[in-house]
């Protein structure tokens, strides 16, 4: 069985226990040149699926390297997929065919306690209704390993859609046409045109109006991320100030 699933006990977890600790951990993976490229240099993007991640039972390593952003949506990767389910208490077994002589790739799964397995056909005949056989880059290069992860998409959404959060594979993701919404056309205004770029916030004003957002945050009207965002809308704040202010959500600010 593939262990992909988060594991407790000592060692070099690398959990982060707050919202502060994560953009910190995101910061510096982000950082990194051993996550994907997609997330390299975007921290924000990398914290979205950490959380992603989280809500599935994975760490943050294994977050960055199983979920993939697909036209602003997030998806894993079918190997993935199927180690999360197996990871599951009621993943009673899954079984996979590909039969060459009518190029039809087929996912068994059941749950435990199932009275009959559930399975999924996907063929080169249902790739050609969709439009995707032959389609450049993947479905040229690998079809058949393409017709069984969507085969496998599908069995093991349909059973284990509480393992998986939603989530499709990339494989399929990937396959989604973009909507195209059409260039918005925008009059700015001359005043609008000519607004400054934002400024840092000045160390003094900070320091001065903390206490009130401490008395905000703790008073649950708005949360310290809520915070951060009106603030950032109209000036650019410091690693050491965003972090103080994130600090307030879990207590831990000076």
């Amino acid at each position: 069985m593939n262990q992909i699933a988060k594991t407790t006990g000592a060692g070099f977890a690398l959990q982060p226990q707050n919202m502060s600790e994560a953009f910190q951990m995101a910061e510096t993976l982000a950082g990194s040149q051993m996550v994907p490229k997609a997330y390299q240099g975007k921290p924000q993007d990398a914290l979205v699926a950490m959380m992603m991640g989280s809500e599935l039972g994975l760490n943050p390593i294994q977050s960055l390297s199983n979920i993939a952003v697909i036209n602003g949506k997030g998806a894993i990767y079918g190997d993935a997929l199927l180690a999360l389910v197996q990871n599951h208490p009621k993943f009673g077994g899954h079984e996979e065919h590909f039969d060459e002589q009518s190029m039809t790739a087929t996912c068994t799964v059941w749950r435990k306690g199932d009275q009959q397995k559930h399975t999924v056909t996907f063929s080169q005949a249902d790739a050609q209704k969709a439009g995707l056989w032959g389609k450049q880059g993947p479905w040229t290069q690998y079809p058949k390993r393409m017709l069984m992860w969507r085969a496998r998409g599908y069995a093991l959404r349909d059973k284990f859609a509480d393992a998986l959060g939603g989530l499709i594979t990339v494989e399929e993701a990937r396959d989604i046409p973009e909507q195209d919404m059409g260039a918005a056309q925008r009059h700015e205004s001359p005043k609008e045109s000519a607004r400054p770029a934002l400024e840092q916030y000045p160390e003094e004003s900070f320091s001065k109006n903390f206490e009130k957002w401490q008395t905000i945050v703790e008073s649950g009207k708005k949360s310290a991320t809520e915070i951060v965002a009106m603030l950032e809308s109209k000036a650019v704040l410091s690693n050491d100030q965003r972090e103080q202010i994130l600090a307030l959500e879990s207590g831990e600010a000076a």
